[in-house]
């Protein structure tokens, strides 16, 4: 290859990483962010890690609506769901990696129904998947 081909390519490179990394430290200025940088964001400061290091939702003081709409966002609900058809486990998972009284009881509660459902046939795999996924 030709030196000079390779001379353009290193600094495209250099100036992607550079763009990149700009762009990046914009979007953490407040006064910079776009409406969709903030709505993806939105629930990030109730994040956080337990003492050995699993990821969280600490939900503790937020209203019941700020909990449930930050939990239907949240990365955790989507390792929840994984734990289906493990009832046990999902309770244990809601006990341990969520904190906040009136969400805890939520998930509990829509662990309970859908369990009695799922076992008593009323509800299919899909069905009690989509019960679980949506918390109200």
């Amino acid at each position: 290859m030709d030196k000079s081909f390779m001379m353009f390519i290193a600094i495209g490179i250099g100036f992607l990483y550079f763009v990149t990394n700009f762009v990046g430290e914009l979007q953490e200025d407040d006064s910079l962010q776009n409406s969709e940088y903030t709505e993806k964001h939105k629930y990030d400061a109730y994040q956080s890690a337990d003492s050995i290091g699993r990821e969280i939702l600490d939900m503790t003081g937020a209203s019941a609506s700020v909990q449930v709409a930050a939990w239907n966002k949240s990365k955790l609900k989507d390792e929840f769901l994984m734990l289906f058809p493990d009832f046990s486990e999902m309770k244990i998972f809601a006990q341990e990696r969520v904190r906040g009284t009136v969400l805890q009881e939520k998930i509990s509660q829509s662990i309970d129904n859908v369990e009695n459902e799922y076992f008593s046939g009323t509800l299919n795999t899909e069905g009690a998947k989509r019960a679980l996924g949506t918390l109200k």
